[in-house]
């Protein structure tokens, strides 16, 4: 079994940025692909950026390119979100979640085996 643990959340002002980080322990990291989910109040969890295994490919939902990066440290089991420019829209609950089978990047939720517990990221306009 994997676990995941996210820190890195909080209120920032728009245009300021944050850094999430997602921990992982359980199984050999190197292995499986990363992704990062937000889901804001009432709406569906979505995928923001994956990266895979390696680390070599990487993808971005349209809204967040040019302002975030996903990253990845296999040596300490730990995947990140940088997060610039903020905008008000990006407020949400942020997820990070590993693809267990795949090592290439999928977009669909459902293909993501392992979910960390969440972190609150909010900006204020």
């Amino acid at each position: 079994q994997v676990q995941l643990v996210e820190s890195g959340g909080g209120l920032v002002q728009a245009g300021g940025s944050l850094r999430l980080s997602c921990a992982a322990s359980g199984r050999t990291f190197s292995n499986y692909a990363m992704g990062w989910f937000r889901q804001a109040p009432g709406k569906e969890r979505d995928i923001v950026a994956g990266i895979s295994r390696g680390g070599l490919t990487t993808y971005y939902v349209d809204s967040v390119k040019g302002r975030f990066t996903i990253s990845r440290d296999n040596a300490k089991a730990t995947v990140y979100l940088q997060m610039n420019n903020l905008k008000p829209e990006d407020t949400a609950v942020y997820y990070c979640a590993a693809d267990l089978v795949d090592g290439g990047i999928s977009i669909k939720k459902n293909d993501y085996d392992t979910w960390g517990q969440g972190t609150q990221v909010t900006v204020s306009s």
